[in-house]
């Protein structure tokens, strides 16, 4: 086993490593696998984090309902063998599987999920992805093993949503016996492996549930998981991450720098497998009640003033897509007729509308108007991804006369930090299946002050969620949320940066996993990881 120090040792010796990595023995213990990954979450509360991260370890550590097919379409069972819905489809009638336990060996039924839904939708909870969870009415227990999901009105995603990490059944007892500290020093759910040890920042080490056999039907192994332990060792710089894997210090890891996969995919103790299946994009918002990024102008020359192109280039040598619409163009229920409509790279025209608007060039190069800078404050991640984008941003900007000011966050910290107002701009990225998904994650008003960091605070751009969300008619969805897109766009409230497909490198001791897509989580379950016989 490694630890962070060996890592950093290793920085910047990516070359030799490369020479040497397939004389190397694996370090890992045979059942033991080791991820790495860029940043560790907040916690590890289902309903409180909104974190890849906290996902990529929740899934592993607990179920859902349902399950969702690596083909990012095909809903699977999970803790519900079956399911009915009733004809005016508010109503859902689960059938639970009767030999689930937790990891502390206790009896997961109906009750337990009555208890997670109905605490997601507590207010006192304060979950920010409450929303996923419909027009829920109430959730109740028919008999230890049938559950009903009663909603005010059909939700066309629900399946879809109850597979998602948020969804996670958890154990009643375990959160009140542990309160603020649940998901932060414990977790006891009915996932493939269980709450090891936590270390901030460090490692999250989860051991194996050895009476697991219920996991979704399009693994090989169902369970017990393949591996004893998983550990998801934190490694903020990039070099540092490939190396890992090329010396077998990692087994594998969905946090590759695109500057290295042809290594990867050249080196023999090496593999490299991607998924196109479902949309992952990355962006700047802008909080628009802000001062300097309340001004349109501002926010359509910044979209002017940065080349996506040059910078998926550069940066991710032609791995990723550069983006100029907030969801892939590929994605169900985007607005084709916008098309033509979308901001791209035109450094003049962004310097034009800044000189009309009254932001004048200083003498120090930087724009003002009525004695104030154009110097936007903008809070990102740190880590090796977030610094790069940050800085190309940077500069593309100082070229117009904007100074944008970069304020990077642990993530540990940054959740917390991007939940105020203290800031002008934001970094993020984000996973999404459909439009509807992506728009109602971040636009709708009652999703202020997060996710909704831009403070889009619009009645029309509500009622036209509602109306897609509850549509029976596809047409219906697609022209609501078509609507949406327009709007948005038109206000430019984003700069849309890239849009990423999910890749994985791993060793080849391993058997070759297919990667997963859900809220960007490649690894799933983890019951797809294991060694070669």
């Amino acid at each position: 086993m490694f630890n962070r120090p060996d890592f950093r040792s290793l920085a910047g010796r990516i070359g030799l490593a490369v020479a040497l990595a397939a004389g190397l023995p694996a370090l890992a213990a045979a059942q033991s696998v080791t991820i790495v990954r860029e940043v560790d979450s907040n916690n590890y509360d289902p309903h409180k984090s909104t974190a890849r991260a906290a996902s990529e370890v929740l899934f592993m550590m607990g179920d859902t309902l349902v399950a969702l097919d690596p083909d990012m379409k095909t809903i699977a069972p999970g803790l519900a063998e079956s399911w009915e819905v009733s004809e005016d489809g508010k109503t859902y009638t689960f059938h639970l599987r009767d030999d689930v336990k937790f990891c502390d060996g206790k009896p997961m039924t109906a009750e337990d999920v009555v208890y997670s839904f109905t605490r997601w939708q507590d207010p006192e909870t304060k979950s920010p992805v409450a929303w996923r969870a419909g027009p829920l009415e109430e959730v109740v227990a028919v008999d230890d093993h049938t559950v009903e999901y009663r909603m005010s009105a059909p939700y066309s995603e629900l399946l879809y949503q109850l597979s998602q990490s948020f969804a996670t059944i958890i154990d009643k007892d375990n959160v009140e016996a542990l309160g603020e500290d649940f998901g932060v020093t414990g977790f006891n759910g009915t996932g493939p492996f269980c709450w090891g040890e936590w270390t901030p920042r460090n490692k999250m080490v989860l051991t194996r549930h050895d009476d697991y056999v219920w996991g979704p039907s399009f693994y090989e192994t169902t369970g017990p998981a393949s591996v004893e332990e998983i550990v998801w060792q934190i490694v903020p710089e990039e070099n540092t991450r490939t190396v890992a894997v090329l010396t077998g210090q990692s087994q594998i890891t969905q946090y590759v720098p695109y500057i290295a996969l042809e290594q990867l995919r050249a080196a023999p103790n090496a593999e490299v497998v991607q998924s196109d299946a479902a949309f992952w994009t990355y962006f700047f918002g802008f909080k628009i009640d802000k001062p300097t990024v309340n001004d349109a102008a501002v926010r359509q020359a910044i979209n002017l003033a940065v080349n996506q192109e040059a910078m998926a280039e550069d940066l991710f040598f032609g791995e990723v897509q550069p983006a100029y619409s907030y969801v892939s163009q590929d994605a169900l229920d985007w607005n084709h007729a916008i098309d033509g409509e979308l901001l791209k790279y035109d450094p003049e025209k962004a310097a034009q509308i800044l000189d009309e608007a009254g932001w004048t060039v200083g003498a120090d190069g930087i724009r003002e108007k009525d004695g104030v800078k154009l110097q936007p404050l903008a809070y990102v991640f740190a880590g090796s991804t977030w610094q790069k984008i940050s800085e190309y941003v940077q500069a593309e900007l100082r070229k117009v006369g904007i100074d944008l000011q970069l304020q990077p966050f642990d993530a540990t910290i940054a959740w917390g930090k991007l939940a105020t107002q203290e800031f002008d701009v934001f970094g993020m990225s984000f996973p999404y299946i459909s439009s509807g998904d992506a728009l109602n994650l971040y636009f709708r008003s009652e999703n202020m002050p997060t996710p909704n960091r831009m403070n889009w605070d619009d009645q029309e751009t509500d009622d036209l969620l509602e109306a897609g969300l509850t549509a029976t008619d596809e047409a219906v969805r697609a022209e609501s949320y078509g609507e949406v897109l327009k709007k948005v766009h038109e206000a430019a409230v984003w700069l849309p940066l890239y849009h990423e497909p999910m890749t994985i490198a791993q060793s080849s001791e391993l058997k070759t996993v297919t990667p997963h897509n859900l809220y960007g989580c490649g690894l799933y379950k983890g019951l797809g990881i294991a060694y070669k016989e």
